[in-house]
């Protein structure tokens, strides 16, 4: 009888042991609170913003060489008109092609800015779990990659202060959003 509370003992501390110590992080909602990800948004929306401007200057004087040719055409030669229409078409389309070029290179930036900061925010959630002592810190987010876990392993606020004090001192303090029931208990 003694050997079987022994063997007992010895299986119950072995399982307490191996115990991993998990949680998870709501990564929709870090991604969204995250300053530093809310400040490169800014950034390249200001820089949209001016980008815009320089090419609403010549898409506009654009505008007006047409209306001056719609009102002058009918005193034009066939050949005068095919050729000063050739001549708008092909500025219409390198002012279409400048503007897309832009937009592209904008988007590149972007992208390739924000694909930082989310990386930045792995690395920081790999060495806030390694220094809790985290096995697993598991991602969830609108897909619902966690469908259940137990009350207490969500330390979405947690990285999130962290994080946000980490880029900038204290966090701001914001109004609470309002949650639907199945937004608060769909990745718990």
């Amino acid at each position: 009888m003694k050997k079987l509370i022994a063997i007992g003992a010895v299986a119950i501390s072995l399982i307490s042991c191996n115990q991993e110590k998990t949680a998870y992080v709501d990564t929709t909602k870090v991604i969204q609170d995250y300053k530093e990800l809310k400040d490169v948004e800014a950034k390249f929306e200001a820089r949209r913003d001016s980008l815009t401007q320089l090419i609403t200057g010549p898409q506009q004087q654009f505008q007006q060489e047409v209306q001056e040719y719609q009102q002058s055409m009918n005193s034009m030669s066939a050949a005068q008109r095919q050729a000063k229409e050739q001549e708008l078409q092909q500025k219409g389309q390198r002012l279409q092609q400048q503007s897309q070029m832009i937009g592209q290179q904008l988007r590149n930036e972007s992208d390739t800015a924000i694909d930082e900061v989310v990386e930045k925010v792995k690395d920081f959630v790999a060495e806030y779990g390694k220094e809790n002592g985290y096995t697993y810190i598991f991602g969830s987010n609108e897909s619902a990659n966690i469908m259940y876990a137990k009350e207490g392993l969500d330390i979405t606020d947690e990285i999130l202060k962290e994080l946000n004090e980490s880029y900038g001192g204290e966090p701001t303090i914001e109004a609470p959003a309002e949650e639907t029931e199945t937004d608060t208990t769909s990745a718990k």
